[in-house]
Parts: structure tokens; sequence; C-alpha cells
């Protein structure tokens, strides 16, 4: 019952000091719990003693006496009479007095975790020596028995990390992105002239969102999902499905060289806030039927590429930084790195940004 039980690990040991006095006919039983260091009890649990007894004892022990032999030498001790050892301590004021003792180590993993101790027989005699067989069979299942409830207490520990990571990665992967979506319509609303008398209150509304997305990362932080976990190619995935119903047609993303393990998290977070807002200016701006993404990693460098089969941009409009490219070379160049406009064969526009990945 002891090895197959999901208890917690105090009322565990609870049983199995209890379970040691039962087999035994002892009129008290404890366990000694040793510390991080292995030299003295870090916590000491009785069985057989009244409260008066116990708040006339005061202090719990640390292992001196006959009760240290087994921390120095972790094997089983039997005495017919506590008061004949020579390493006996001597019991503090109140202590009730104790005559024949067996001792036995509890051992998790081939390691000691503490001792098992037993004084005087309800019938008087002394321990024998198949009462010691018993004890260190108790011992040896109450090792597997704490080993199988820190597994258990470890299992449980991982499911809760589990739902917390699964609930941060949900507000990212939907309910941020879905905002992002909701502001970039409202910032596309604004610029029509229909809601001229509307402007002010719809740039209200995206700074509204603005702030309930930074409250968002906030909780995701403090459920403790590192975002850089994501990966860049998951999180680009993620914010390119978003923005798609924007655009009106599925942009298409590929990546090549080892995007995920070496491109940093600064780089990540700039490279995702470039290609929101590249795409956006395809919308507003391009008149495109089709886009396409990639991000490439080679010789330590991250190039990103966009490119669309729009109308394309004019040679002054990229000199003065017009559509909100001058962000986006800004961003690049926080980073050591570039941003150029290039038009490819056939039209439309191309954009490229590249940094170092690090």
């Amino acid at each position: 019952m002891l090895l197959a039980a999901d208890v917690e690990l105090p009322t565990l040991l609870g049983h199995v000091v209890d379970e040691a006095r039962s087999l035994t006919g002892a009129r008290y039983a404890a366990l000694g719990i040793l510390d991080s260091d292995g030299t003295s009890f870090a916590e000491f649990l009785t069985v057989g003693l009244s409260a008066e007894e116990e708040e006339a004892i005061g202090p719990r022990p640390t292992g001196r006496g006959v009760l240290g032999l087994l921390i120095d030498d972790p094997r089983p001790l039997r005495l017919a009479r506590l008061d004949d050892h020579p390493d006996r301590f001597g019991f503090p004021p109140g202590h009730p007095p104790m005559r024949s003792f067996l001792g036995v180590p509890v051992n998790v993993r081939n390691e000691v975790y503490g001792s098992l101790y037993l004084a005087d027989r309800m019938d008087g005699s002394e321990f024998a020596a198949d009462d010691q067989a018993v004890v260190e069979a108790l011992a040896m299942a109450a090792g597997m028995a704490i080993e199988n409830s820190r597994l258990h207490r470890r299992v449980r520990e991982l499911a809760v990390l589990e739902d917390r990571d699964r609930m941060a990665r949900d507000l990212h992967d939907t309910v941020i992105q879905h905002l992002y979506a909701v502001g970039i319509s409202l910032e596309a609303m604004a610029k029509e002239p229909a809601a001229a008398a509307m402007a002010d209150r719809l740039t209200e509304q995206v700074s509204d969102i603005g702030d309930a997305i930074r409250q968002v990362r906030s909780s995701i932080y403090e459920l403790g999902l590192d975002l850089g976990d994501l990966g860049v190619r998951a999180s680009l995935l993620t914010l390119i499905r978003s923005l798609d119903p924007i655009v009106g047609f599925n942009v298409h993303v590929t990546f090549a060289g080892p995007v995920d393990s070496v491109v940093s998290e600064s780089v990540t977070e700039n490279l995702l806030a470039t290609v929101r807002e590249a795409i956006t200016n395809i919308e507003r701006h391009a008149g495109a039927t089709t886009a396409s993404v990639s991000v490439t990693v080679n010789d330590g460098r991250c190039v990103l590429r966009i490119v669309d089969n729009g109308r394309g941009i004019d040679d002054s409009t990229v000199g003065t930084g017009g559509m909100g490219l001058v962000n986006l070379r800004r961003r690049a160049e926080a980073l050591r790195g570039t941003m150029d406009i290039e038009t490819p064969v056939g039209g439309g526009t191309a954009l490229v940004w590249q940094v170092p990945v690090g």
C-alpha cells in the first residue's frame, strides 16, 4: 500500500513511523530525516509521546549520541540496554525513560535519507533479530515509497507547468494575434475619407488595443513562458496566419538554414515587427494579389525578404522613408543591419531586411 499510494510526503512518513511501531510492538518510534549535508537531522518525527511529553522535551534532537551512530555508520543497530552504550548522550529533562533500542537506516536511491528508531517493546523484552528484519524490510519499502511520492510530486508539478505553458501559448497564438489583426483593421479604417470624423476615436481604440497587447504579454511572462521558445518559424507562421485575412490572400512563407537554433530573441522580436508592418503596408498601399515571406540564415546573418506583386514603390517614397519604411530601416540599423527596397523582374516590390543573427 505504501508503494502504490499517491500521498503527500508528510502523510507517508507518518504512516512509516506508525507501521514500524505497530510491527514491532514498540512503545516509541521516530524517524530522523537528514539535512542536505547528511550530518544532522532536519526533521524528527515521533510516535508514542503524549502532547505533554513532547512539550516537556523541547527541541527535537539533531543527531548526537546513539541516534547519531546511524548517521556516521548507516547500519542497523540493536541494543538491549540503551543506557549501557558508551556513546549515549542522555535524555533532556522531561523525557520518558527508554530501555531497549533498534535503529535502521532508510535509503532512497542508494543514498541515506534518514533513520528509523524504535524504543521499548510493550512486553518489556528486547528487540529480536526478527524485529530487525521486519523493520529493515519496512525501511526498504519506505525508501521506495518516498521516491514514489517524489515522482508523483514532480509529475504534478510538470502538469501544472505544462498547463501554464499551454495557457501562455494560447494567449500568444490566438489572443495577441487577434488583437493585432483588429488593430490593423482599425488603422486602415482611420485612413478612409469616410472615417475622418471618427479618426480620433479610432486612433484612441488602436492605442487601447496596444495597451491590451502589452498587458497580455505581461500575463504570458508571469505564466512563465519564454516567447523565444516558440522559435522563429512558429512565431512567424502564427503572425502570418493572423495577417492573411487583412491582406485578403494567403502569404507564402519559406525558411532556409538553422533559423530556430541561432537567431536571437531580440532579432526575432524585430523581425516579427518588421513583417507585421511590411504586410500591413502591402494591404494599404500595394494593391497586391500575392506576397511571400522568406527567412534565410547563412554565414551569421539573418535575411528577411518580403516580395509582393503590387504597384511598387517610387524612388521618392523609398528615399523619404514613407509608408513606415523609416521604422523598418531603423530596426535593422539598431541591430547593425540594413534594409533595402528592390524591384523584382516583372514588377512589384521586394523588401530585403538583413541583420546579424545574434
